[in-house]
């Protein structure tokens, strides 16, 4: 991609390099063309009884059938929403509410994503109590912790499926396994690991999970929540009876129909796509640990995301690094999107034991489908030039 860079009289042409998939990602075309005529002419309320009314009504059906093929739900226990984080807070708050009576304990993880963590902080100041299970250095939960943090009032767990910073890939189905023989809800956000690893809801025990479109090629506005069909939640927005009167609200239907079409996609070429991020995400770990003395990896190697790495780089300011990449027309990052912004240093990096200094350091990079091996080299030989730069300044 190219962008031109206005430089006062000057404007010059900058190629740019995208790693921060784990942002966003960009719409696909075949994703944009589908949705397209849901802005002109199939333009009707999908509520409406006539005829330009039930196409928006049989397209958000249709794209209903493709987001649970993905992950092998039933049509019938999707429920479209804004983004992963209203559906992080529709099941977290509906699921406390509609069970309060039975308990009102949580368990859920310390390097949750902010949707999580803020919900379950609010829920606290409502007399709900919260136990955040610790995280090896790979940011992985110990399930012995989980086992001896259940109580006979607790009502859900929800442990992220795949960290959005370290990429760590938790152990999804032996948690599903505990919550249940416990009789108690599983919740997963899955909004990193939809569309880049394999997911079966029946299969592996599931009760509800969260995704979001911006990160698998759809675009930014839409999301959806799973919740399996028997489990009670109540619903978070009054209104309308849209989405089974759980989501009030006219739908978006190009955004669904976005959704569904990415969804689509993302099931058809699942293997193909996880392999071609997991050999670039390789080729970059082993380039920087060979060619950056004193870089190191945040999370460990083999449960993690196909397309994600992390590094510390010590001794290196990381708003600083991140600058001089952007000159260089390099997009990465140093954590999540959703804390941009905070002075203070990465929450899921504390949890895995790095000092605030080498947090401070830390590079997220996140490969998407249209990353090539020539972009990492370039990504590799900027890293080298920069971190010299910055550790000699």
């Amino acid at each position: 991609m190219n962008i031109i860079i206005k430089n006062g009289k000057e404007n010059y042409r900058m190629k740019i390099r995208y790693f921060d998939n784990a942002a966003t990602t960009k719409v696909k075309d075949e994703v944009l063309q589908e949705m397209l005529p849901y802005f002109s002419e199939k333009y009707g309320n999908p509520s409406s009884l006539y005829s330009i009314g039930r196409l928006s009504k049989k397209a958000i059906e249709e794209a209903r059938k493709k987001v649970a093929n993905l992950i092998n739900a039933n049509p019938n226990e999707i429920y479209f929403t804004g983004c992963g984080s209203e559906s992080d807070n529709t099941i977290i708050k509906g699921v406390a509410y509609a069970y309060r009576k039975k308990g009102k304990h949580i368990i859920t993880s310390q390097i949750e994503h902010p949707a999580i963590l803020h919900t379950c902080q609010m829920l606290e100041r409502q007399g709900f109590e919260v136990t955040y299970l610790k995280v090896n250095k790979q940011g992985i939960i110990d399930i012995d912790e989980l086992r001896n943090s259940i109580r006979n009032d607790t009502i859900l767990i929800s442990i992220m499926f795949a960290n959005n910073e370290i990429g760590s890939l938790q152990p999804i189905e032996m948690i599903a396994k505990i919550a249940k023989m416990y009789n108690i809800i599983f919740h997963t956000d899955a909004v990193q690991a939809c569309g880049n690893v394999l997911i079966d809801v029946k299969r592996m025990g599931i009760d509800a999970l969260s995704l979001s479109g911006h990160k698998l090629y759809a675009p930014k506005g839409i999301g959806a929540l799973y919740v399996r069909n028997g489990i009670e939640f109540e619903k978070f927005m009054d209104g309308g009876h849209q989405e089974k009167n759980k989501r009030a609200g006219t739908e978006n239907v190009a955004g669904i129909v976005g959704l569904g079409k990415a969804c689509e996609l993302a099931n058809l070429h699942l293997r193909e796509h996880g392999k071609h991020l997991q050999e670039l995400r390789d080729y970059f770990i082993a380039q920087v640990q060979e060619k950056i003395k004193g870089a190191v990896l945040n999370g460990g190697m083999e449960k993690r995301l196909p397309g994600n790495a992390n590094f510390a780089f010590s001794g290196v300011d990381g708003e600083a690094l991140l600058l001089n990449l952007d000159a260089k027309g390099i997009c990465a990052s140093a954590g999540s999107a959703c804390t941009s912004g905070s002075s203070a240093p990465s929450h899921v990096l504390a949890s895995i034991g790095l000092s605030d200094e080498l947090a401070r350091s830390s590079l997220r990079v996140t490969f998407g489908e249209d990353n090539t091996k020539e972009d990492v080299d370039y990504l590799v030989e900027s890293l080298c030039e920069i971190t010299e730069k910055l550790k000699n300044s």
